[in-house]
């Protein structure tokens, strides 16, 4: 479902509006030009509204719905190629940002409930660790030759800043006009987007052999996004357009083998490797179109009540090759329950950054163009989570958590809810 509506550019008056700011010529977009003996402004108005409103039926995924929002700027800048360019830079920024966080969301570790290993002096399946083990980062422990391990978990996401730039609250700037030596522009146009993601994701692992275990997970994805872009010409306000659309489906899907290399007790170093498959609709921003290859390292200590555990491996392709790190401390509070700290860490080595260019205005002297646009540079992504795992009943287990970023770049929401339940069992 999308929506969409443009509005006439202005409707200040267009005897300030030329004299003041766009001087003897008119600097409105190459499809609009001011005759010898001058035009009305509603005229003007007119034709920017027949030009530039597109039917909402021809703009039916998200993809459109940001272009349409991000793109269409109306600031007199007399540039236009460099107006275009650097509004498209910004798209697939915002859009790069929204790949990075949807094709790789964060997966349940594998192990991440019951784990058990086989006693050869017994010959039976015994629990290799009292601890239920970290959320996202991997433990070299598997769930056992024989058993599985089934898991659904919900996350919201209400995504309020881009590259540290508020998102909401209209203080984003696309395109603005100075006059030299002044703070503020007199001509400013803002964008302001909401963006709300919700995930299911549904996973399982199951242990081929003792110290090998396979798993994947789905996750189902709906994308909501929405905003307005407003125009403000000397204090006044005038509404440019607004969008809206919504996308569901299925995200990029991952599947990931792991192999315990050694083991004593709870302690331990395994390998592994990861895959995400495109499975996810590029168009709608649900997944990356790419598929990528993560192999990985773990390794983990563990005492009676608190273990440290740790994993670092490589994506290549996807959004960006990026170097992938995560590490934390659980603690065994009583028998059934275990408290969590992690630090999610990602390297991206290419990845949008918005910037804002200065240029001045090609034909108005002391008059300088602002705009928001974006360039590729290696950024590095950090969030902390806590939370804790409960064993309500038999292999029942109840999970909670909230990730908060540390940095700022790329798409951020203030604080990420996650809810998980998950089961073992055979053996």
């Amino acid at each position: 479902m999308s929506s969409m509506s443009a509005f006439p550019t202005r409707h200040h008056h267009p005897a300030v509006h030329i004299r003041s700011v766009l001087g003897r010529r008119s600097a409105l977009p190459h499809f609009v030009r001011k005759s010898a003996r001058g035009t009305h402004i509603g005229m003007v108005a007119i034709v920017m509204v027949a030009v530039s409103v597109q039917p909402a039926a021809a703009q039916q995924t998200i993809s459109d719905v940001l272009s349409f929002l991000v793109t269409n700027r109306s600031v007199p800048t007399d540039d236009f190629v460099r107006d275009e360019q650097a509004a498209a830079a910004t798209r697939d920024a915002i859009s790069g940002f929204l790949l990075a966080e949807l094709a790789t969301l964060p997966i349940s570790a594998s192990a991440g409930g019951f784990t058990y290993r086989l006693n050869p002096a017994l010959g039976t399946m015994m629990r290799s660790s009292d601890s239920f083990g970290p959320f996202f980062t991997e433990r070299p422990l598997t769930v056992g030759a024989g058993r599985s391990s089934f898991g659904v978990s919900y996350q919201a996401s209400v995504f309020d800043s881009a590259d540290g730039r508020d998102l909401r609250n209209g203080t984003l700037v696309s395109t603005a006009s100075t006059l030299r030596g002044e703070s503020k522009p007199f001509d400013v146009e803002t964008v302001s987007l909401n963006i709300r993601t919700d995930t299911i994701m549904v996973s399982g692992s199951v242990g081929v052999v003792d110290r090998l275990d396979i798993s994947a997970a789905i996750p189902l994805v709906r994308l909501t996004l929405s905003g307005q872009r407003v125009d403000t010409y000397r204090g006044q306000e005038f509404i440019q357009a607004t969008g809206a659309a919504t996308a569901s489906g299925i995200g990029d899907a991952a599947i990931r083998a792991k192999y315990n290399l050694w083991r004593q007790g709870g302690s331990g170093l395994a390998a592994g490797v990861e895959s995400r498959l495109p499975t996810g609709n590029e168009e709608d921003l649900l997944g990356a179109g790419k598929l990528t290859i993560k192999p990985r390292l773990i390794t983990s200590f563990e005492t009676a009540r608190i273990s440290v555990n740790g994993d670092i491996g490589y994506v290549f392709g996807g959004v960006s090759n990026e170097l992938a790190y995560n590490g934390a401390l659980t603690v065994t509070a009583v028998p059934r329950l275990t408290v969590i700290a992690e630090i999610l860490g990602r390297r991206l080595d290419s990845f949008g950054r918005l910037i804002d260019t200065t240029e001045r205005h090609p034909r108005l002297a002391g008059v300088d163009t602002i705009r928001l646009t974006a360039v590729q540079a290696a950024t590095q992504r950090i969030m902390a989570v806590v939370g804790f795992k409960w064993n309500v009943s038999g292999t029942w287990l109840v999970a909670a958590s909230v990730l908060r970023p540390v940095t700022s770049a790329g798409l951020n929401a203030p604080w990420v809810p996650t809810v998980s339940f998950d089961y073992s069992f055979g053996g």
